[in-house]
């Protein structure tokens, strides 16, 4: 099954926008929790 931005985001809680712009990109701030948390969902949990 392929995953997708916004499928990433509601799992994570975030916005899309934290996703794309600031996680994803090492742009702006983010807990090192919230990176940790959204790379697991990233790499498939």
């Amino acid at each position: 099954m392929l995953v997708t931005i916004k499928d990433i985001a509601k799992k994570a809680n975030v916005s899309i926008g934290t996703i794309i712009d600031r996680v994803i990109n090492n742009k702006s701030r983010f807990s090192k929790k919230t990176k940790a948390h959204i790379d697991k969902i990233i790499e498939g949990e």
